[in-house]
């Protein structure tokens, strides 16, 4: 049940544990600039957003994906890497954003050159087919680290960028589907399945569970990664590493691990899709148009214009917020 006083805070001191939940004011409008909505190609829902060296890109239904131009956002790509048709869930891109990574249904795996426009087809690795959510990827382009976060409760991995043949696979947990996947470090970063679990991995090959088996709530998003490895020359830096993990999920539900205790934040009872943390501040989104800023302190309600689901959000020089109905809103 919501609790409207916002100053009730406990934290939780064992990891394995449930973490106890801090308020939320429900108060909107958190900063000056308003959100607002943006012309896209596409009537179909977005699912990713990124940051790259070439601008802002969105990827979606359809296999689409769509870049920011100066005349607004440009459809660039349509029918996915496979040219099939196939949806698209997940995205990141390589250090310095020079390419960009995405997958989706039907074991699709993308590989996006934002600076020259090719596309590599890396899909169905090991000849599998199952849907794949998210996707992580560290390293330079042409020589990443890639994870794929698969619907059937494997993360599959390739050292050697998603070449033929250089792909393994584990299952973190029961065998629930893995919902999101986030790095800080090269081999190091952090998962969450349906199953309300989340686990971390040192080395990109094993993977432990850090609590939370109790939160009751579906996870659909995680951020752990070091800003520092994806950054642009006009991105802000911060380095989150395994003590600044957020976690987003149902019921309006945001987890924080310091690296030893886990706290959390109810914002009301939307679901939410995603979260991104940049020097102590960030955004998370979900269903009917919700969208909620963090301070370093405290989550507040922010107006949007729009009762659209949304799907992913987006920190940058322009921050991003992406979702149902071909919907992108700037900030």
């Amino acid at each position: 049940m919501f609790d409207s006083n916002p100053n009730r805070r406990t934290v939780l001191k064992a990891i394995g544990g449930t973490a106890a939940v801090a308020a939320v004011p429900t108060s909107v409008q958190a900063s000056d600039e308003k959100w607002r909505a943006v012309e896209t190609p596409t009537e179909g829902t977005l699912h990713g957003t990124e940051a790259t060296t070439n601008g802002y890109y969105a990827v979606g239904e359809g296999g689409i994906v769509i870049h920011r131009t100066n005349e607004g956002w440009k459809k660039v790509l349509d029918g996915g890497p496979t040219g099939n048709g196939n949806d698209l869930y997940g995205s990141d891109t390589t250090d310095y954003g020079t390419r960009m990574w995405f997958v989706g249904s039907s074991g699709v795996i993308g590989e996006y050159d934002v600076e020259t426009g090719n596309l590599e087809d890396h899909s169905a690795p090991n000849d599998n087919t199952n849907n794949y959510n998210d996707v992580a990827v560290t390293g330079e382009g042409g020589s990443a680290n890639v994870y794929v976060a698969g619907d059937s409760g494997k993360i599959y991995y390739s050292f050697e960028n998603g070449e033929s043949g250089t792909w393994e696979y584990v299952t973190p947990g029961s065998g629930s589907a893995i919902q999101s996947i986030d790095f800080h470090d090269d081999r190091s970063g952090h998962a969450v399945d349906s199953n309300g679990r989340v686990f971390e991995t040192t080395d990109g090959m094993t993977w432990e569970p850090i609590g939370l088996q109790d939160a009751n709530v579906n996870f659909y998003g995680v951020v752990s990664r070091s800003e520092t490895a994806h950054q642009t020359e006009s991105d802000d830096v911060d380095s989150d590493g395994r003590d600044g993990v957020w976690v987003s999920g149902g019921g309006g539900m945001v987890f924080h691990y310091d690296g030893s205790q886990w706290t959390s934040a109810d914002t009301g009872d939307a679901g939410l899709q995603d979260v991104t943390i940049t020097s102590g501040e960030g955004y998370t989104v979900g269903g009917g148009g919700k969208l909620y800023e963090y301070d370093g302190d405290q989550w507040t309600q922010a107006d949007t214009p729009t009762g659209e689901n949304l799907k992913a959000v987006l920190q940058s020089t322009t921050d991003i917020a992406v979702g149902a109905g071909g919907t992108v809103l700037e900030h």
